[in-house]
């Protein structure tokens, strides 16, 4: 099953002599439980991408399709309420509430559409990225890649279409990256969960099963392993 069409997609910074394209007619597809890394040089236009896919910025032109919707068709409040259905976002720095327990951060997103949190859900999740024992901490006595599991959590209690993650083990040691990627892993494999990563880390675009690599805002390579 597709799960999603990106078809000719650019963005462009500026006009005329100051005129950048940071992406120039992608185009690609991918299909239910794919495990892509998205990979490139700085300024590549790879980020770019990312929070395109993700809904947090707009193209110039071209399609993004997630699930049978053109994304580029929603009003403002429509996507703002397909993004926290469809798409789970995983960033560098985690984006946790500093004031919110454990359990509160990965419920946020549910709490914002007007949902109420299944408890068993949750103690399922958290028991599955090894939080179970921290949901009443807050993310201040957390490591961080604890905090970076809270993240991930947050990221798929909402069974996303979806999961996007913007350099996931940036900010973390050699170990706790790899602990963080066996993670994602199990997910795309254990639940279909499909999953997009961009990172510059060669051992993760290795372990990937699809790398799309990107230059000059243009795909310059496309292969399966």
């Amino acid at each position: 099953m597709r799960i999603l069409e990106v078809n000719n997609l650019t963005k462009i910074y500026g006009n005329g002599e100051t005129e950048v394209r940071a992406l120039d007619g992608v185009s690609f597809s991918v299909e239910q439980g794919e495990f892509i890394a998205i990979v490139g040089p700085s300024g590549s236009g790879k980020s770019t991408l990312l929070h395109i896919l993700g809904g947090v910025d707009t193209a110039s032109g071209g399609q993004v399709i997630i699930n049978g919707t053109d994304i580029s068709t929603l009003d403002e409040t429509a996507l703002a309420i397909f993004r926290r259905r469809q798409i789970g976002l995983i960033y560098q720095f985690y984006n946790l509430i500093p004031i919110l327990t454990v359990e509160e951060n990965l419920t946020l997103p549910l709490l914002l559409d007007g949902r109420t949190p299944d408890k068993q859900q949750i103690e399922t999740l958290a028991q599955k990225l090894g939080l179970y024992n921290r949901l009443s901490h807050l993310p201040s006595e957390l490591s961080g890649g604890q905090q970076q599991r809270v993240s991930i959590g947050r990221a798929l209690l909402n069974n996303p279409a979806l999961l996007l993650a913007d350099e996931p083990t940036g900010n973390l040691d050699s170990e706790n990256s790899k602990e963080i990627m066996e993670l994602l892993r199990r997910f795309n494999k254990e639940y279909k969960q499909t999953v997009i990563i961009i990172t510059h880390d060669e051992r993760i675009a290795l372990s990937a099963d699809r790398v799309i690599a990107i230059s000059d805002g243009r795909i310059v390579r496309d292969e399966v392993k």
